[in-house]
């Protein structure tokens, strides 16, 4: 735009520096984002050790290794990968709660854990029983953190 245009519409030329000041605040943001995983890296390593988990399990099945150590033939390899993701995502939940410095809210990632748990087990214990129970859980989570929360 010219700057009589401007002018007429009652617009500011750009500045020099709000590029600049752009990039600084990218620069910025992305020192935030790198600052907030070397804070908390547990997410990533959860996620991690998930897909090593899975590869794993998968690995096992593949060579039939999951049968020769006596796991029940309802029990598949991608029930036991949900059953490795909920146990891993639990271990989260309690060092957020242990530890001061990885204190965050963990009711997200309570409910992940407890619905991988869920479609892990569902095979093996049936889900007439797993999914009460895991509401139970849950419900049960629910109160202690709004007692919590008071005192």
């Amino acid at each position: 735009m010219t700057e009589e245009l401007r002018s007429e519409k009652g617009e500011k030329e750009p500045q020099r520096g709000d590029k600049e000041q752009e990039k600084t605040q990218e620069k910025e943001e992305e020192k935030n984002w790198d600052e907030k995983w070397r804070r908390d890296p547990l997410g990533s390593i959860a996620w991690a050790s998930v897909l090593i988990w899975a590869g794993i399990v998968f690995l096992a099945d593949n060579l039939n290794w999951l049968q020769s150590i006596g796991l029940p033939a309802r029990l598949e390899a991608w029930s036991l990968v949900f059953v490795g993701a909920g146990v891993i995502f639990l271990g989260v939940v309690l060092v957020r709660l242990l530890v001061p410095d990885y204190r965050r809210p963990i009711v997200g990632t309570l409910i992940l854990a407890l619905v991988f748990l869920g479609i892990g087990l569902n095979e093996v214990v049936g889900t007439d029983i797993i999914w009460p129970i895991v509401l139970i859980i849950l419900g049960v989570a629910f109160l202690l953190g709004g007692f919590r929360r008071r005192s």
